[in-house]
């Protein structure tokens, strides 16, 4: 039996819950309605799994693994052709499915090779592909969690002892194994979690997890971080980045830059998670997902605003280096005008895995 790293972190960052590849079908847990509703959505095509994925089924770094078993999804339907026409087949789809969403495609297409060369592996050594994919993809996550527990530790060193720690939106793996560290070292942190509209990932995934786990967590409205960080005596800011430009600029979702600003100016540190990203050396090389507008109309499918008015929905923001107290990588905590030696003393980021 293969060692798992997701072992005693709440359901949802266990792998089989996140999104499974079997018998020709991919389920991932949709996460739009969780822990309200606790359902799956199926999935028969790898087209289907990027749909999944380009309409926020799954979240956060649930993507990933999504479309990791995406990739064995497609093995699946190929399965009958010649072994030519199968890795073309898969080229095809790795593509696809890394494009999912725009400022993501750098992570996810270091995902879907990953997938390719262990479906290569696989043909060349007549295995079933779909089940060396899926063998791939929990080799990596494990490598990828152990790499985020070593992070986590840096992190909780940043941490008092029953620290109030503010974040945003859900850093899904670095949330788990932040509060396994603290939870290790008998620290009780005390979580509050801005809500993160329109999706409120905030208040329903990052909150059930920090409940999952045994923590005392509460969840503010996207509007309260100033009052909550004066008047709760919050001691840190922290989350996790969709991308981390070498640069020091940070990516992630909308909110974390005004949130960073309070926190400046309230004199309490922002701490965000993760390796910068290699196809990202300057910020100028991002792009911003512009969503569907009507989602900020409503709220959970209930409608707010009146016919006729105008939404805005810009999926993440960008925080400046001079907002970012540090990054903190699996190799230590970096000042965000720092990051470029990251690479240069031959680290390896956390989606560029070989196993």
């Amino acid at each position: 039996m293969m060692e798992r790293a997701d072992k005693g972190l709440a359901y949802m960052l266990q792998y089989e819950n996140i999104a499974w590849y079997e018998n020709g079908k991919v389920r991932i847990l949709d996460r739009r309605i969780y822990p309200t509703r606790v359902e799956f959505v199926e999935c028969t095509t790898h087209q289907e799994v990027t749909q999944a994925i380009t309409d926020m089924v799954t979240q956060s770094a649930g993507p990933y693994t999504a479309a990791a078993m995406g990739m064995a999804l497609a093995a699946y339907e190929c399965r009958d052709k010649t072994e030519a026409e199968q890795k073309e087949y898969l080229k095809q789809a790795a593509n696809t499915i890394s494009h999912a969403r725009p400022t993501t495609v750098d992570r996810m297409s270091l995902i879907t090779q990953g997938c390719y060369r262990a479906a290569e592996a696989a043909l060349a050594a007549g295995q079933n592909v779909s089940e060396a994919i899926v063998s791939h993809t929990i080799r990596t996550n494990n490598d990828r969690y152990k790499k985020i527990r070593r992070i986590a530790g840096y992190l909780v060193d940043m941490f008092p002892d029953k620290g109030r720690i503010l974040t945003q939106c859900f850093g899904e793996t670095i949330v788990g194994q932040m509060l396994a560290e603290a939870r290790d070292r008998g620290n009780e942190l005390k979580i509050y979690c801005a809500e993160t509209r329109p999706y409120f990932q905030g208040a329903r995934l990052t909150a059930s997890v920090a409940r999952d786990m045994g923590f005392d967590v509460t969840v503010i409205t996207d509007n309260m971080p100033a009052f909550a960080i004066q008047n709760e005596k919050i001691d840190v800011f922290t989350s996790a980045a969709d991308v981390i430009c070498q640069d020091g600029y940070i990516v992630n979702k909308v909110g974390t830059f005004q949130i960073a600003i309070v926190a400046k100016y309230m004199g309490i540190p922002y701490f965000a998670t993760g390796a910068p990203d290699k196809g990202h050396p300057s910020v100028d090389t991002v792009s911003i997902e512009m969503r569907d507008p009507d989602f900020v109309l409503q709220a959970m499918g209930v409608r707010t605003a009146m016919e006729g008015v105008k939404g805005y929905y810009p999926s993440f923001d960008i925080t400046p280096p001079s907002l970012v107290s540090g990054v903190v990588t699996d190799t230590g905590v970096y000042s965000p005008y720092d990051l470029h030696n990251y690479y240069a003393k031959g680290n390896k980021g956390e989606f560029d895995i070989v196993v």
